[in-house]
């Protein structure tokens, strides 16, 4: 208790504090300006730019999330070499953020970079593009790599809820001619419903704080057009000494992440459960 408080509850008070002030992370004093931040903020075009990238991460983890499950269902089964894989499959999760972070750039890097040479090897040349620089196309390659990156987690995750299945249901399943397509719809999904309903919201927090990612391979460029929320709130910060605007853009990601975990806790449990009781 001591420890929450300490570390969450009275930074989080301050915060709130500093989100009304004009500070800019020097000063010994600082300026109470009421709302106005708030209305500056809302009124940031760059920053709902910003906010609308973040959506981009969540509709690419989003409609992985079925794949995710589906590899799960797979390596849980008698699969040959399980473990190998398994292995693998989590292994990117493990490994540095900005080091992955790195490598892709040096991957997605228009001269000579490893991407380009495969898709020239395979006849390919008209799909080249500067990846990390056209406005249209680079945040889905951010994505794509934070994909490469959290998708193994997700995987152990549902796999861990589908081991903890009673083997005795599957197999009274099995011999009352239930094919595996009936197995999985019918008792795997809706018997770790409560796993799916942690791992979208691990989805959507993790799509709205992205930050390391889109600093190391772009630093939120070109202009603005793989700027994140998180990453605009620390450039308010530390690069323009804004202390009073950033702290007010983190306490709205703070409440936007509280209001979507109750609208999606009351959809989970109050409709999608409460209606299989």
């Amino acid at each position: 208790m001591a420890l929450l408080i300490g570390f969450v509850v009275v930074p989080a008070v301050d915060l709130i504090r500093m989100s009304f002030t004009d500070w800019d992370g020097l000063a010994s004093s600082s300026k109470f300006i009421g709302l106005e931040n708030y209305v500056r903020m809302f009124q940031n075009p760059d920053l709902w730019l910003s906010l609308k990238n973040n959506a981009v991460y969540f509709f690419v983890h989003l409609l992985m999330i079925p794949v995710e499950l589906a590899f799960a269902v797979l390596l849980t089964s008698k699969l040959r070499a399980a473990k190998f894989y398994k292995a693998m499959v989590f292994m990117p999760y493990i490994i540095n953020g900005v080091a992955i972070s790195y490598a892709f750039s040096y991957f997605f890097s228009p001269i000579s970079g490893a991407f380009d040479a495969i898709l020239g090897a395979a006849h390919l040349d008209f799909l080249v593009r500067n990846w990390l620089s056209d406005e249209r196309i680079v945040n889905f390659v951010l994505a794509s790599v934070s994909l490469w990156r959290f998708s193994g987690y997700h995987v152990i995750l549902f796999m861990a809820a589908l081991q903890s299945l009673p083997q005795d249901v599957e197999e009274a399943a099995r011999v009352d001619g239930a094919g595996a397509w009936h197995l999985f719809k019918y008792i795997q999904v809706p018997a770790i419903m409560l796993m799916v309903d942690f791992v979208l919201f691990d989805n959507i927090r993790g799509a709205l704080q992205v930050f390391d990612i889109p600093f190391v391979m772009t630093s939120g460029g070109p202009g603005y057009a793989s700027s994140t929320f998180t990453l605009y709130t620390i450039n308010t910060a530390f690069t323009y000494s804004n202390f009073g605007l950033a702290s007010t853009m983190a306490v709205a990601i703070m409440v936007l992440i509280v209001l979507i975990y109750l609208i999606q806790n009351k959809i989970i449990h109050g409709i999608i459960l409460k209606g299989r009781e």
